[in-house]
């Protein structure tokens, strides 16, 4: 059974710093790219970040650049997202997925498998 299964979400001020993880279970890690989207309330799900198999290659949204992570553990199946200087615009429910590729890309229906997401609201 596949499962993609996030945490580290939560409640941060403006200018704090939270890190997501993402523990993959049922599939062979490392066969797989991953990435980050999101999704806020009335939007679309965007992409934010993506890590290729072997975690040589990463690529970000212009709006979280300088400012989020992404990496992965194959060893232990897992792949984080690092998020600093957090803004009220990067609240949203963020999700992990897989795509059985050596690369990422920035569409949502390339991805293979779904994490249900994990709420980040940045507020004061």
């Amino acid at each position: 059974q596949v499962d993609l299964v996030e945490s580290g979400g939560g409640l941060v001020q403006p200018g704090g710093s939270l890190r997501l993880s993402c523990a993959a279970s049922g599939f062979t890690f490392s066969n797989y790219s991953m990435g980050w989207f999101r999704q806020a309330p009335g939007k679309e799900r965007e992409f934010v970040a993506g890590i290729c198999r072997y975690g040589t290659y990463t690529a970000y949204t212009n709006s979280v650049k300088g400012r989020f992570t992404i990496s992965r553990t194959n060893a232990k199946n897992t792949v984080y997202l690092q998020m600093n200087s957090l803004k009220p615009e990067d609240t949203a429910v963020y999700h992990c997925a897989a795509r059985l590729s050596l690369s990422y890309t920035r569409v949502a229906s390339d991805y293979n498998y779904w994490g249900q997401g994990t709420q980040v609201t940045v507020s004061s």
